[in-house]
């Protein structure tokens, strides 16, 4: 299978000015997950892309693929990743060039392994899924049995829909949410379906002690205290 990596990487930030290129342990954030995909035998192509003049010098000086600078209109607080995402695949197409799926890998979280990345595309490979993404289990507190909405009489409702509440913690059904780390999805269900997800969506568990996703300088202080005890 022929698979794009993607490292998207804008140059506008305000939870964590300029964090894509900021020092982290005396790296470039954008280097650890560099790093990373640069050394996957399972990633066809690995590409960065920027809005960014500084950003694309530190990603080439990384040895990294900048093959085209990003338009300011998809480099806005409000782009969404599936917009870059069909930006890179139609720069290719272009140039007759195609891949049968797109692995998108964040800068923020900058401590998954070459082997946790590589078991993520071996399973997505070997799976029927559209899609596969990096969770992580949701503590029972928060799991969606247990958390409610309001209804239109702003009373509390089961947020599942269930009339009646799972009363205790063994009985409640396993419960993830994405992690950031890991997005693989089919080329056709992007073009198609517009979508990063599509109809079925496997999935794999980040290992916990390398969670960290940085949208804000508390998540930065907490990667500072990680990047020292992971010795990376």
């Amino acid at each position: 299978m022929k698979i794009l990596a993607i490292i998207p990487a804008r140059g506008g930030s305000k939870g964590v000015p300029r964090k894509n290129i900021k020092l982290l342990n005396g790296k470039p954030l954008l280097e650890y997950t560099a790093k990373v995909a640069l050394k996957s035998s399972l990633l066809s192509k690995v590409i960065v892309s920027t809005d960014d003049d500084e950003i694309i010098s530190v990603a080439k000086k990384l040895e990294l693929e900048v093959p085209f600078k990003r338009p300011i209109d998809l480099a806005a607080d409000t782009s969404s990743s599936l917009s870059v995402i069909l930006h890179a695949l139609a720069y290719f197409e272009s140039k007759s060039i195609y891949f049968d799926a797109v692995c998108l890998l964040q800068v923020t979280s900058p401590f998954r392994t070459v082997e946790f990345l590589d078991a993520a595309i071996q399973k997505f490979i070997n799976s029927d899924a559209d899609s596969l993404v990096s969770v992580q289990e949701v503590p029972h507190e928060y799991n969606p049995h247990w958390t409610f909405e309001l209804d239109k009489n702003q009373h509390l409702k089961i947020a599942t829909g269930e009339s009646t509440i799972i009363s205790r913690r063994q009985d409640l059904p396993i419960a993830y949410h994405r992690d950031g780390s890991i997005y693989i999805t089919k080329t056709n269900i992007l073009k198609e379906q517009n979508s990063l997800f599509g109809n079925k969506i496997a999935h794999l568990v980040s290992p916990k002690e390398f969670y960290v996703n940085i949208d804000t300088m508390d998540d930065w202080s907490k990667a500072e205290v990680m990047v020292k005890r992971l010795k990376l």
